[in-house]
């Protein structure tokens, strides 16, 4: 189950927002399709990003993929637990698998989808 407190992009990264900064990870989905994680590159505290932006990069066993800011900011603490537990994506990627925070300076609300339209986008049931 997805969580309800915030929103999705279509390429299957989340964010939520809170008091003007936001949480940002990819989706359980995006982790079970990407497979172990094995390596995660996050960029620099203090670099402004652009929504849809390529931020970083997560490395698995098959493949390398690139992440996108969900919104436009900037990177105020990424996660250092990842550094040398990158598989805590796969295993909870909605809690201790997140990815950085950043402030929020301009969100375009027809690119965040809600639960229930990313799940439509996936062909799920929310």
């Amino acid at each position: 189950m997805r969580p309800a407190d915030v929103r999705y992009t279509k390429e299957h990264e989340w964010i939520r927002i809170e008091n003007g900064e936001g949480v940002v990870g990819i989706t359980d989905f995006a982790a079970g399709e990407l497979g172990d994680i094995v390596y995660i590159e996050l960029p620099e505290v203090g670099r402004r990003l652009r929504a849809g932006e390529a931020f970083g990069t997560i490395e698995t066993v098959k493949a390398v993929e690139e992440v996108y800011a969900p919104v436009t900011g900037e990177v105020i603490d990424v996660n250092p637990a990842l550094a040398d537990t990158p598989q805590r994506v796969n295993e909870d990627p909605f809690g201790d698998g997140w990815l950085l925070r950043m402030t929020v300076e301009q969100v375009d609300e027809a690119e965040l989808l809600s639960a229930q339209e990313y799940a439509d986008v996936l062909g799920e049931d929310a």
